[in-house]
């Protein structure tokens, strides 16, 4: 079964599909950076392009039509303007696309968007009702839950996200089941090195204005603490912050951990991949910067729990 993603960033969706049995074969992105990633580790045929400029025409069929479209406009740590705000808006261009898809006779039988917790209570509710209310005048039957990373995908990541399924066939959403929660056995010494050896870009050192800050409040080895301008917070749950698309621009959220030589630093971007779910062979691009490297991972998917929501999927179109 074929998918195609809209908004794929650096390809996380497609990649957890791909790894619940679906072949991904299209893609859309506007932004180069994430597609200069997503190109050196996806083969699936991917447009650089704006989703307005795009037709259905140009969508080959598929059995899915993915997206994770824009989430600032409903975030918490935005101005949570939603559909006020254009990139909101931009979901409405994926109702365009599924009503064109209709119209050629060629609609994904599914439907899988992804987007941040509070599109749930955005507006007392009113915009998820939208968004619902919307894919039923297309013709599908919608269900959605908020899973966290943590919890369901096996990831010591605490990132709670919106999943919305959309089935054209109403018997068929009748028989698909959400992923269970499972064991949270990858937990961060698996994934996280204290072992003093990674690049000294990465590291505090004693010149730096809020080092003081950080030393006096990161003490405890095996935790990740979040670093956000004036505060620094401990994680006593074992797991990482929910990882966000500035925490790499000028202190805002940063991940740090205290290394076994008593060094402070900042999670690296391959860390960073690994508590996203994308595997030690995902490939970033030489010479970009990790600025926006960062950016890439927080506005990116939890592939692992991707992965499961895709098999359920599965079972129910085989």
């Amino acid at each position: 079964m074929k998918m195609a993603s809209l908004f794929a960033g650096i390809g996380g969706i497609d990649l957890g599909f791909k790894q619940a049995g679906f072949e991904p074969v299209w893609a859309n992105e506007i932004d180069p950076a994430c597609a200069e990633t997503f190109k050196l580790n996806h083969t699936s045929t991917l447009v650089i392009d704006d989703i307005c400029n795009i037709d259905a025409k140009d969508i080959p069929t598929v059995s899915v039509l993915a997206g994770g479209f824009p989430c600032q406009a409903f975030s918490i740590a935005g101005y949570k303007k939603g559909f006020e705000d254009e990139r909101g808006s931009l979901f409405f261009q994926i109702t365009r696309l599924l009503k064109e898809m209709k119209k050629q006779g060629v609609p994904p039988q599914v439907v899988f968007l992804e987007n941040v917790k509070n599109l749930f209570t955005h507006d007392d509710g009113k915009t998820f009702k939208k968004i619902k209310k919307e894919l039923e005048k297309i013709g599908y039957s919608v269900d959605a839950k908020v899973l966290n990373t943590c919890e369901y995908g096996n990831l010591p990541q605490n990132r709670e996200r919106i999943y919305i399924i959309a089935f054209l066939d109403k018997e068929k959403l009748s028989k698909f089941k959400w992923p269970s929660s499972v064991k949270l056995i990858n937990t961060i010494d698996k994934l996280i090195s204290w072992d003093p050896l990674q690049n000294k870009k990465y590291y505090y050192t004693p010149d730096m204005k809020c080092y003081s800050l950080l030393k006096e409040n990161i003490k405890n080895k095996k935790s990740i603490y979040q670093f956000r301008r004036v505060y620094v917070r401990e994680n006593k749950s074992g797991v990482c912050p929910t990882l966000t698309a500035n925490m790499g621009m000028g202190g805002h959220n940063v991940p740090l951990i205290v290394d076994n030589n008593g060094n402070i630093r900042k999670l690296t971007p391959k860390e960073c991949l690994s508590l996203q779910g994308f595997p030690d062979d995902f490939i970033i691009p030489q010479g970009m910067t990790d600025t926006k490297i960062y950016k890439q991972v927080g506005n990116s998917v939890s592939v692992s729990v991707i992965r499961r929501v895709a098999e359920e999927i599965y079972k129910v179109l085989v």
